[in-house]
């Protein structure tokens, strides 16, 4: 167990980051498996620069990796193109 007050506090806004940082990652993995799924060209194309911004917010939060995100963006933007 944590001997100092600072340290309680750490494991209190520590735990409290874990689990948002949770939450916005399946949020935005849903996300990204709705666009997949989408066959509708204008509907693909609403949702792309939603689920772009969701996972740039990501990777500056350093929840995922730059380079993932960027792989993640080009897939979409790939997908959405080819429809």
């Amino acid at each position: 167990m944590a001997n100092h007050k600072s340290a309680l506090k750490r494991i209190r806004n520590s735990e409290t980051k874990r689990l948002r940082n949770r939450y916005q990652h399946k949020t935005t993995r849903n996300a990204v498996k709705k666009l997949k799924e989408t066959t509708q060209k204008k509907e693909a194309e609403k949702l792309l620069p939603e689920v772009i911004s969701m996972v740039d917010k990501l990777a500056k939060k350093n929840i995922i990796h730059d380079n993932k995100a960027a792989n993640l963006k080009s897939q979409l933007a790939k997908h959405v193109a080819a429809l």
